[in-house]
């Protein structure tokens, strides 16, 4: 099955085809039974030989800017009637009108699904949607026993804490109250006094 960055690299040749004035611009899905050689032909002509080296440079130089992405292959580029990339999981064949009615790849192909640009552009957001999906529920199953490990910590802190409380607690119910010292009532205080100014005088 193709990569996300397989249909990020094929919606791109396909951008550069129409920014280039190809005519008749499209995508086959071929049947994986059929064709074990790639998953995607992009199809489509120029009106003369210039123009069609002028596509196949436009895609060359656009997957090579954004991706870094480089075709295995080139063929058929002197002669500009058709030009063959291959790209592995997709080929990119650029035809001249007349070379393209001649060996009608799209009728060879019986078995293969004609997508439209729009349609690999849905299937490449649901691609990515369900990676993030992935990757989200990975991110959580590996946080749940950090959070979980933290939270024990957390519980095993407090029960410490609560332990040594009701230690102190207990200890301090069993030792004997310290008794205050005992305050002479204020009459013996007053009289104890009196005598002592009488033997100083």
């Amino acid at each position: 099955m193709p990569s996300t960055e397989s249909y990020q690299l094929l919606l791109a040749a396909a951008a550069a085809c129409e920014d280039k004035k190809a005519e008749d611009v499209r995508i086959l899905a071929l049947d994986p039974s059929e064709s074990g050689l790639t998953d995607y032909f992009l199809i489509c002509n120029g009106t003369n030989e210039r123009q069609n080296a002028a596509i196949t440079d436009e895609i060359e130089l656009r997957l090579k800017r954004e991706f870094g992405v480089a075709p295995n292959s080139v063929e058929g580029r002197r002669q500009a009637e058709w030009i063959l990339m291959d790209y592995v999981d997709f080929i990119v064949h650029v035809f001249s009108p007349e070379k393209r009615a001649f060996y009608g790849l799209e009728r060879l192909r019986k078995s293969a699904t004609t997508i439209s640009v729009a349609a690999l552009n849905a299937e490449l957001k649901a691609k990515i949607a369900s990676a993030r999906v992935k990757s989200s529920k990975k991110i959580a199953a590996k946080s749940t026993p950090a959070k979980a490990a933290t939270a024990r910590k957390t519980v095993a802190k407090k029960a410490v804490a609560k332990k040594g409380a009701a230690k102190k607690l207990s200890a301090a119910k069993k030792a004997p109250a310290k008794k205050a010292p005992s305050k002479p009532p204020a009459g013996k205080k007053a009289a104890a006094k009196a005598a002592r100014t009488k033997k100083t005088k």
